[in-house]
């Protein structure tokens, strides 16, 4: 679903992400790990076309971002760390405008809506409200909500549980186990090794921007020459 091959991105004279390689299949649930400036949000920005990058490629379900980012935007959904939406429309005025983008079907968009929107804990109420008045937690929950709206085969998700209470980020895993387990695919970047130890297929670690290692949880646990790589991400997890 996801390949990335020797994907690189430089800034001038500084390598933010070099020679990264590695996939995501339909069906996975693949965490991103590392620390703040690690790489994980320049890998994401790349995948899904708001960055450029200097070498290497990025295919979604066979398409190439380059080639085609169109149909590869078509394909996926992306939710940034801090969700940039238009405080001057209502919750609901934004969903039909991520619906109406996607082609989204009224009458699939309203089950949708109302299915996750109940799962997340948004009232009707407060998705009737501008969302000039939302808190950080609820544009976080109106983000995701958009993000499956138009069910798309990849999510792409910046530290998503970031401003979620803990109920909303329990909900969350679960709607992203059953995302895969319909045949999707999800990368998510984290700092914190714990979610990813009891959510994810796999998992993939980068530090500095080079990939440290990519496999299932259990693999890249028993690898004992990471140990000191795991030792270091958990004494920094917040």
């Amino acid at each position: 679903m996801l390949e990335i091959y020797d994907l690189t991105k430089r800034y001038g004279d500084k390598t933010a992400v070099e020679d990264l390689s590695f996939t995501v299949k339909a069906g996975e649930l693949c965490a991103f790990i590392g620390h703040n400036g690690a790489g994980k949000t320049t890998t994401l920005k790349c995948v899904v076309g708001i960055l450029g990058f200097d070498k290497g490629h990025v295919l979604v379900d066979g398409v190439s971002i380059e080639d085609d980012p169109l149909e590869v935007k078509r394909r996926i959904a992306y939710i940034p760390d801090n969700p940039d939406l238009y405080d001057f429309m209502t919750g609901m005025q934004y969903l039909n405008f991520i619906g109406d983008v996607f082609g989204v079907a009224e009458t699939d968009r309203k089950e949708r809506i109302q299915k996750y929107s109940t799962a997340l804990s948004l009232t009707e109420e407060e998705i009737g409200a501008p969302i000039s008045s939302y808190s950080h937690g609820m544009k976080q929950k109106l983000a995701l909500i958009s993000a499956f709206l138009h069910e798309p085969k990849l999510i792409l998700l910046d530290e998503p549980f970031v401003g979620l209470d803990p109920k909303a980020s329990h909900v969350l895993k679960e709607i992203m186990r059953d995302f895969c387990a319909a045949g999707g695919a999800i990368l998510f970047s984290t700092h914190i090794l714990e979610v990813a130890e009891k959510l994810c297929d796999k998992v993939a670690i980068i530090k500095g921007g080079k990939l440290v290692t990519f496999g299932s949880m259990e693999e890249v646990k028993g690898n004992s020459s990471l140990e000191d790589v795991f030792l270091d991400l958990e004494e920094n997890d917040d």
